[in-house]
């Protein structure tokens, strides 16, 4: 079970009754906060835009900025016309412009104004502000008790509208930090100051919630100060529904409820934890995220949801709105705990179930992914379920009628690069995910630094760390050495380092830097596997499911392998004639066959030139060679892999590539009986 780690511990005071607060202001604070929590945090994130992408990370920033993300606007209704206040005819519309569009165009609304401040990209922050600026500007002109549903007076969000609320609730918040603009603060402070308070509760079925106004609630008040907004939060929390929920959580009841509600409520006992001390709230989500590892976790890092939670399983679907809402709710207990496996945990999705349902222009997207995919349903998106082992095809809007993934999928990219170094408390800095970029910020006693990490990660191992202060200044600098490495090596400035990771698995470098000082950390990098079984579909969710067949709801233990090499999953390839038609010709029939022994030593790593241009293509830098069998196996929608490990065959060494860099292909192998061996779980 995931605990709470003794770091974090030591923070809870002995005695914690309601909400506390300090006002204290470290002198290198890397943007003003007028209120800091009881329990300090590990990592405190830097303002949109302190780190930039570099090398591959920057050419898929940028395909993101000329693709869905700088033109969703132009694309569809919904989001040319989201929260202007004004009539759309869209799916899910109301007459005065609520409903769903305003969801989902607070989704792009977020993640394109995110890119833009990483990418610092003017135009692009422009077209934002022109759909933000407005309802700032109409919040400070109504009267008092206004939400950000500006258009509509005396209007109290509720239900659905409460949570599209929270959704563009973040994106202002992303505008105040990245631009100070104090019209801004104002805006958020006149509309959380009075907010109501019973927002609704931490069900994990098919309810939204406006609880997810919390986050973006304490950030407001720790950026003002204004305790209205931390006595709404002490209320809302206190509810009997939200009381009841935790204390569930704490006792191990969950429901397999629809996966976007989970990832986005699981977090929320969470980020209350800072400000109350209370570790109850904390534990909750911790055991949130072990239970949909114990029960739908997939190879990619996200869990299963289709749009309910659907168990484990090579054609079990996840929505990317899971893999969005996953890396938020990680990034959240990342900054609170400090432990280096939720960067391990971000990496995992966000190089694998963040890259494959995209095009490799980012100009279409997938509504759904599955662990295997070899066809491309285009079954209507009003059945739930979308049965098939394929999920929705490529369509610039993902799927017709319903277009919240397409929002949401905006978010992945520049909120991965945002949370890629953080600040923590000692003044110092910390590389929490890794990738080419750069970070400026304060550390030390204010000194302005600047660190350019250059690197191929994750299709290299090695990192090069060009720290560069304004002038010489004593600050930590934290390097994570990820769970999956065994040997890391560190160097600064020529010399070998003999370090040990602390608990949280950070190495700390505490010395004196001085201008043009380089760290190299190297991440040996060896082939890991995944052993497990799919299981049957949640009955919980039968009638949910009901396009799925029959048999996928009887009790089942089907084996299969995945393979792993750093934080990718690999898969066997299968080429496309196109987005949605895959090519028949390409054999795919395969059981691995690699020694069940630990030391992997039938899997060979093949590295290759990186591209000029990073476009996830499926000529991939990095490959792996390993000992499979082709034996005839005809997967169904009702059963995916060979009740038991395969015999016979005929032998043969298959290429694997990223699966990121993969649109159709197997990454939930079946086994034969030498690869199962003695090791099945």
């Amino acid at each position: 079970m995931l605990t709470i780690n003794s770091k974090v511990g030591r923070w809870i005071p002995a005695l914690c009754a309601g909400l506390v607060t300090a006002n204290i202001q470290s002198p290198a604070a890397n943007f003003s906060r007028v209120a800091e929590p009881v329990a300090t945090p590990a990592f405190q994130p830097l303002p949109p835009g302190a780190v930039e992408p570099a090398g591959w990370l920057r050419d898929w920033a940028m395909a993101a900025r000329d693709g869905i993300t700088g033109h969703l606007d132009e694309r569809h209704p919904t989001f040319a016309s989201g929260w202007k206040g004004v009539p759309i005819k869209a799916p899910g519309a109301t007459a005065d412009g609520t409903g769903w569009p305003i969801e989902q165009s607070a989704y792009w609304l977020d993640g394109a104004l995110r890119l833009g401040l990483v990418l610092h990209d003017a135009a692009l922050i422009r077209k934002i502000r022109l759909r933000l600026d407005p309802v700032v500007d109409g919040v400070i002109q109504a009267a008092p008790g206004i939400s950000f549903v500006h258009w509509k007076p005396g209007f109290v969000p509720s239900g659905f509208d409460s949570w599209a609320h929270s959704q563009v609730g973040r994106a202002l918040v992303a505008l105040y930090q990245g631009t100070r603009d104090q019209r801004v603060l104002e805006a958020m402070v006149k509309v959380y100051s009075a907010y109501p308070t019973n927002m609704g509760n931490l069900h994990l079925g098919g309810e939204v919630s406006g609880l997810c106004n919390l986050d973006p609630m304490l950030e407001v008040y720790s950026l003002s100060g204004d305790l209205r907004i931390l006595d709404r939060v002490r209320l809302a929390i206190s509810q009997p529904s939200v009381v009841d929920a935790v204390k569930a959580w704490n006792q191990g009841t969950f429901l397999p409820g629809h996966m976007v509600i989970f990832y986005e409520n699981i977090r929320l006992p969470a980020i209350t934890y800072p400000w109350t001390g209370d570790a109850k709230f904390l534990q909750a989500s911790l055991n949130a995220f072990q239970w949909l590892d114990d029960h739908h976790m997939l190879p990619y890092g996200v869990a299963s949801g289709e749009e309910f939670a659907s168990g484990s399983g090579a054609f079990r679907k996840t929505e990317t709105c899971d893999v969005t809402a996953m890396l938020l709710a990680a990034s959240w207990l990342y900054r609170i705990q400090g432990a280096g496996a939720w960067g391990d945990r971000m990496e995992r999705a966000f190089f694998n179930a963040g890259a494959a349902p995209v095009a490799r222009d980012f100009q279409t997207m997938c509504y759904y992914q599955s662990p295997n995919r070899l066809r491309s349903d285009s079954l209507p998106c009003e059945q739930p379920a979308c049965p098939g082992p394929g999920g929705i095809r490529f369509s610039y809007l993902g799927c017709s009628n319903v277009l919240c993934c397409v929002g949401a999928v905006n978010r992945i990219v520049p909120n991965y690069i945002i949370h890629m170094w953080m600040a923590t408390p000692d003044n110092g800095l910390a590389a929490t995910l890794y990738g080419p970029c750069a970070v400026s910020a304060l550390a030390g006693a204010g000194v302005q630094v600047r660190i350019a990490a250059t690197t191929d990660y994750p299709f290299g191992e090695i990192m090069k760390f060009s720290v560069e202060p304004e002038r010489s200044v004593s600050f930590p600098l934290y390097l994570r050495i990820p769970g999956w490495c065994k040997s890391p090596q560190i160097k600064v400035n020529g010399a070998a380092l003999d370090l040990k990771a602390n608990a949280n698995g950070f190495v700390k470098l505490q010395r004196e830097w001085t201008p043009a000082s380089l760290v190299e950390l190297r991440l040996p990098m060896e082939p890991a596997l995944i052993r497990g079984y799919e299981t049957e579909f949640p009955i919980a969710n039968r009638e949910y499911f009901r396009f799925e067949p029959e048999g996928v709801f009887r009790k089942r233990r089907l084996p299969y392998e995945s393979v792993l090499l750093g934080p990718l999953l690999f898969a066997l390839p299968i080429s496309d004639r196109d987005a949605n038609t895959p090519d028949p010709t390409v054999r795919w029939q395969y059981a691995l066959d690699n020694r069940a022994a630990e030391t992997r030593g039938d899997i060979k790593v093949r590295r290759n030139p990186m591209p000029a241009h990073w476009d996830w293509p499926l000529k991939a830098p990095l490959e792996l060679e390993i000992p499979a069998r082709h034996f005839d196996w005809h997967p169904t929608d009702a059963q995916a892999l060979p009740d038991e490990p395969v015999d016979g065959g005929d032998p043969e060494v298959i290429a694997l590539v990223p699966y990121g860099c993969t649109k159709f292909r197997i990454s939930m192998f079946p086994v034969t009986a030498r690869a199962w061996g003695q090791a099945n779980p």
